[in-house]
């Protein structure tokens, strides 16, 4: 984790926690690179290999040697999943889908994302990605369609950014995320 450890991260676990919680975001939220391409797959999968973070590529239950992206991208619609499950760090698993080129998303769980030292391994994780694809990586709640992310890292800044207002915590258990493009309400929703 070399470079990856010696990132800086400018968030503080108190101002993001909500984005954290898994009754909030569900347990699985969505992150997803953008506008990309077999390519940046490619990278992607060489990223994995150079840092030496453990992984395990399989399709359906069958455990494979990690194929190039432009064979996992053309197996057929009826093929079984094929999943990248990478471990930057012990303790944290990220679970890369095959779904598209047009976009790398991945899952990652909130709760082995807590506490101070996991945002910062979470936050260099995003960033050496971004770096490499020279892309954002966004995170949103699970089931988002990254209209709103909650936070992300940003090609500009060259960080992790919050993207989003914090909650509003509301009588009825609704949450409204606000962000410069509008509001996104989140979580369960109760009748008035």
């Amino acid at each position: 984790m070399s470079e990856q450890g010696q990132l800086m991260n400018s968030l503080r676990w108190e101002a993001v926690s909500d984005f954290f919680d898994a009754d909030l975001m569900g347990t699985l939220p969505d992150v997803v690179v953008p506008g990309t391409s077999v390519d940046d797959w490619q990278s992607l999968l060489d990223l994995v290999a150079e840092r030496g973070w453990a992984h395990q590529y399989s399709e359906g239950s069958r455990v494979l040697p990690v194929p190039r992206a432009e064979t996992i991208l053309a197996l057929p619609l009826d093929a079984e999943c094929a999943e990248l499950r990478v471990w930057p760090v012990a303790g944290l698993l990220v679970i890369f889908r095959f779904h598209s080129p047009e976009a790398i998303d991945f899952d990652v769980d909130l709760r082995e994302l807590q506490g101070q030292q996991r945002l910062d391994q979470f936050c260099s994780f995003l960033t050496t990605i971004g770096r490499r694809l020279r892309k954002p990586v966004l995170m949103d709640a699970e089931g988002g369609d990254n209209s709103h992310p909650a936070l992300g890292y940003e090609i500009e800044t060259d960080q992790v950014v919050v993207m989003a207002s914090p909650f509003v915590r509301l009588r009825n258990k609704r949450l409204q995320i606000d962000s410069p493009g509008g509001s996104s309400p989140i979580g369960r929703k109760s009748a008035a």
